[in-house]
């Protein structure tokens, strides 16, 4: 809401799907008698005017990184600010300190949240070969007693997918795991309408769409790997950047692997999806380009100028400052 703090209009494009996450930001640099308005639409029509405005100084983007490479494109060619939060694979580490019990509830938490409809969902699960059958057997137990019910009910842990598209691409990737030669340990199963059982994969080939494509769904790959080394370049395995989470009890590894893995956030001793209205929230390489949130927001949606006042002496015309 950078625009609205500094008193300039701010327009919010809103996808015609209900509860979509998909919306635009953009900052106009003209007086409008409304300083905010929400505009309901699809990309191609709406979107695309936006982008395209003349009187559009700025665009900020959060949805799939097909789409907001196409804006970040259109953005450029016409000199606009652009600041885009794409899409996520992320990756979650469990070293052999953690007591795999802890670690399941904490990486089930993350990732079968609102049905793993989040960007931030910690989706890619690697663990270090001691604990990973004991770790796997207790996240397997932690999806099984997931509740599906109303989201009025308290005791709801999860609900339907957004439409009947994102069922199917949740079951391709789950179906083409498992044919190409992963474990479903749980799962895999539409439970009626457009919802999902909560999945878990064991060892997923690396070049499957489980592994390398962005789910979007209550589905959790599990990977063994021997050493920190290798959980930090399975990590690192991916076009995308946007969050990351190791869990261990030792902070000095835990820093380390936190310096080294390639995002735009990395939590420690907890799930990659966080959530903090004053931190600068963005990613790297496929998952996007510059930050939002606190200053970080009112930085992207306002201009640096430098004025200068000659003062002690007469002004001269055309005289240096």
């Amino acid at each position: 809401m950078g625009t609205r703090v500094q008193g300039e209009p701010l327009v919010t494009l809103k996808d015609n799907f209900p509860f979509s996450c998909n919306f635009f930001v953009v900052y106009v640099s003209f007086v409008t008698r409304c300083l905010f308005s929400v505009v309901t639409g699809y990309g191609p029509d709406c979107g695309k005017r936006l982008v395209e405005h003349p009187q559009v100084a700025g665009i900020a983007f959060t949805g799939s990184t097909q789409v907001g490479a196409i804006i970040g494109a259109e953005a450029t060619r016409r000199m606009k600010r652009v600041q885009l939060e794409l899409g996520g694979k992320n990756p979650v580490i469990v070293l052999a300190d953690m007591d795999p019990q802890e670690a399941a509830a904490e990486v089930a938490a993350g990732a079968f949240f609102h049905a793993g409809q989040i960007c931030m969902s910690g989706s890619r699960v690697i663990v270090e070969a001691p604990i990973v059958e004991t770790f796997t057997d207790a996240l397997v137990e932690e999806a099984r007693k997931l509740r599906f019910g109303s989201l009025t009910d308290a005791d709801t842990a999860y609900g339907p997918l957004i439409c009947a598209e994102a069922l199917d691409r949740v079951d391709q990737h789950v179906r083409e795991a498992v044919a190409a030669g992963a474990v479903l340990r749980t799962g895999g199963v539409v439970q009626g309408g457009w919802t999902y059982a909560p999945t878990v994969l064991r060892d997923p080939p690396k070049d499957s769409l489980s592994w390398r494509e962005e789910t979007f769904g209550p589905v959790v790959t599990v990977s063994s790997v021997p050493d920190m080394e290798a959980a930090i370049d399975a990590a690192n395995d991916s076009a995308y950047g946007l969050s990351a989470a190791v869990l261990t009890h030792d902070m000095s590894r835990a820093m380390d692997a936190a310096r080294r893995i390639r995002a735009g956030a990395v939590h420690l001793g907890m799930h990659s999806f966080q959530s903090n209205a004053m931190a600068p929230v963005g990613g790297v390489g496929a998952s996007g380009l510059g930050r939002s949130g606190g200053r970080y927001s009112i930085e992207h949606f306002t201009e640096l100028k430098w004025i200068s006042l000659q003062v002690g002496r007469s002004a001269r015309r055309g005289s240096a400052p």
